[in-house]
């Protein structure tokens, strides 16, 4: 009798990993194209875009889990390593801090399945984001940069919209910093405003 419930019980454990895997790829195609439609936002130099890739990670990350989350960053980066043009470095950074943003998320929502703890994770996500972009661009992304831009250049267009900045550093404090913060804001917005009549299809449960 024990032999049949096993074997239920082995069908069943596939079909949630079958479904989990398959949402996961799906979250992280739909992740991929979104980081083509990005925007300028006016008070930041042109070179930086504002998009919401970050948000089916994050709705990955409360629905199935960090590691689902974490599967949906890496998926939307490889994908867009085929019309790169920072040689994989842009894509290194945006994986790096979109894990930082959903694993935190996800852990705090998975031990309190609240609205209250799915924006406080979300909340604490955005805070790390945009405490480790200062660190990210300064030793990832901007020496990329700097091989089709002089960094002259760079700073010089942060000063066309704040004379006194005259440093990398500065500029990433003042600029990047409060926009990655803004950016996961955006996220979490739109993560409350779908993770709701998503999240049965998410779990399987419909």
């Amino acid at each position: 009798m024990k032999e049949p419930k096993t074997q239920s019980a082995k069908k069943s454990f596939s079909r949630a990993k079958i479904h989990r895997l398959t949402v996961t790829a799906i979250l992280g195609a739909v992740a991929a194209v979104l980081m083509f439609l990005q925007f300028s936002v006016p008070v930041m130099p042109g070179f930086i875009k504002m998009d919401v890739a970050n948000f089916p990670a994050l709705v990955a990350s409360f629905a199935l889990g960090p590691v689902s989350g974490v599967g949906v960053c890496l998926i939307k980066n490889l994908l867009n390593l085929f019309t790169t043009s920072t040689g994989g470095v842009g894509e290194l950074s945006d994986f790096i801090l979109g894990c930082i943003m959903v694993i935190p998320a996800g852990l705090i929502y998975k031990h309190k399945k609240t609205r209250g703890g799915a924006l406080l994770g979300s909340l604490v996500g955005a805070v790390c984001m945009a405490g480790f972009s200062l660190l990210t661009n300064y030793y990832i992304t901007y020496p990329v940069y700097t091989n089709f831009m002089p960094m002259e250049q760079i700073i010089s267009a942060y000063q066309l919209i704040l004379p006194s900045v005259d440093s990398l550093w500065k500029a990433l404090l003042i600029f990047n910093v409060p926009f990655t913060f803004v950016k996961g804001l955006l996220c979490t917005i739109i993560s409350f405003v779908i993770y709701k009549p998503l999240s049965p299809i998410i779990k399987g449960k419909r």
